[in-house]
């Protein structure tokens, strides 16, 4: 998802609407949800397994954020608010993983708590930001912490 994201924070910075910046990002949501979809049911072995234990909690934990951010996006989006975007999605993202990660290792709430700092630096920075802190976030962020969480958890 970290490299995904990356190359969607240079894409968008390409482009000259806000309509298409819109475009690329919701694209990168697609594709991330997908990837976290697949890596979830791999490392669950069975889709049994996801829907039992660990794996439903971590679900519903993180599906009230998720859906937050959904409703505030399509606002937003409907009165063209695009400036607030980029720290809502990394903030309410931080709260789903905080959420989510309870039940997880330590790593993955305090990854959580990155992106909501994170997501605070971008409103306070403002959407001339918006891709250096989504790269940042859902690029470096995911990285960084996906490769330790590998290397010390087994993925």
């Amino acid at each position: 998802m970290g490299v995904t994201a990356l190359v969607s924070a240079v894409l968008a910075s390409r482009v000259a609407t806000r309509e298409a910046w819109f475009t690329i990002w919701m694209g990168e949501a697609v594709l991330a949800f997908a990837i976290g979809c697949w890596a979830l049911i791999r490392k669950a072995k069975t889709v049994r397994v996801f829907l039992k234990g660990p794996g439903r909690v971590f679900a519903l934990s993180l599906l009230p954020a998720m859906f937050a951010a959904v409703v505030l996006t399509t606002v937003l989006f409907r009165y063209g608010i695009y400036s607030l975007l980029p720290g809502l999605w990394l903030m309410l993202y931080g709260v789903a993983v905080v959420a989510g990660g309870t039940n997880s290792v330590r790593l993955v709430p305090g990854m959580g708590i990155c992106f909501m700092v994170l997501g605070v630096i971008a409103l306070a920075l403002g959407g001339e930001w918006a891709n250096f802190s989504m790269g940042m976030g859902f690029g470096v962020l995911h990285i960084v912490f996906g490769s330790v969480i590998a290397r010390r958890y087994g993925g």
